[in-house]
């Protein structure tokens, strides 16, 4: 009898332990698919404050701490970087290697026939006239009459510039280039031509020998460009959900304080809001 006992006694062990062992594997497993839908996002490491290798080895920038930041109120989803070149994240995107772009990428109607784009903007650049740093005549694109602006013929500053021109007689001389940045400062500062049209941010970046910045902007702003995210066009849920948590973070001040800290300014703020702010100081 005790030895039926002994027997009956460790086969209640081994089945508690198998059901232990069962409950672990059923719980391990869970927990790696679980209901974490796992997100690759595509960027580069060459835009300097924006996605870029710092002198530690890491990846970090304005664009790749965003997405931390929306990854931490985003617990449906794991966002994982995967860096390559500029030119070859749209490419990626087609062949599935990665699901989301991020890399201060604008719309335009070709990207817009082919891809997905979430509409809160994480980033706003208002489009403006620049001019030499010296010229002390040219207070806003009114004072272009006559005068010569350089631009490319496919950018968002054509169009600003050529519907201007529709409304107040052809009184821009719009000169079309499809070179540098460098060309446009060499051009501009040498007084071949008079002003050319673009942002506070990329003016950063209109500098000369000795990485000084050689222009600046004047006047109101004339239009605004908004940075997005780029999907394919199967992935509404993933947008609408960057939406909220892109809300949520501007509504809080997260946004702003990232973009001062690696942009140097507060790109987050609309036309609209730019234009209200205007109006309240006056």
């Amino acid at each position: 009898m005790k030895k039926w006992f002994a027997i009956l006694s460790v086969m209640a062990i081994i089945l508690v332990l198998a059901g232990c062992g069962s409950s672990d594997n059923e719980s391990s497993a869970s927990g790696s698919s679980g209901d974490v839908k796992k997100i690759i996002v595509g960027t580069g490491t060459q835009f300097k404050n924006v996605c870029f290798i710092d002198e530690n080895g890491n990846l970090t920038g304005f664009d790749v701490e965003l997405i931390k930041e929306l990854d931490k109120r985003l617990p449906q989803y794991e966002f994982e970087f995967k860096t390559m070149d500029f030119g070859n994240l749209l490419l990626s995107l087609d062949a599935g290697k990665i699901d989301l772009v991020s890399h201060q990428m604008e719309k335009n109607p070709e990207r817009e026939a082919k891809y997905l784009f979430n509409k809160n903007p994480y980033s706003i650049f208002l489009n403006r006239v620049a001019v030499a740093k010296d010229n002390n005549t040219i207070h806003s694109i009114d004072d272009l009459k006559g005068k010569k602006v350089l631009t490319s013929p496919t950018s968002n500053a054509a169009y600003v510039l050529k519907e201007y021109n529709k409304t107040h007689g052809d009184a821009l001389n719009i000169v079309y280039t499809s070179g540098a940045a460098n060309d446009t400062v060499q051009q501009i500062t040498s007084g071949r031509i008079d002003a050319t049209v673009t942002t506070d941010f990329a003016n950063r970046f209109n500098t000369d020998e000795k990485g000084e910045v050689v222009l600046k902007t004047v006047g109101d702003p004339l239009t605004q460009s908004d940075v997005l995210y780029v999907l394919n066009k199967n992935e509404q849920g993933l947008a609408d959900d960057l939406d909220k948590a892109i809300q949520e973070v501007k509504d809080d001040g997260t946004l702003s304080k990232l973009s001062i800290k690696w942009l140097g300014e507060d790109f987050t703020k609309s036309l609209e809001d730019v234009k209200k702010e205007g109006s309240s100081k006056k």
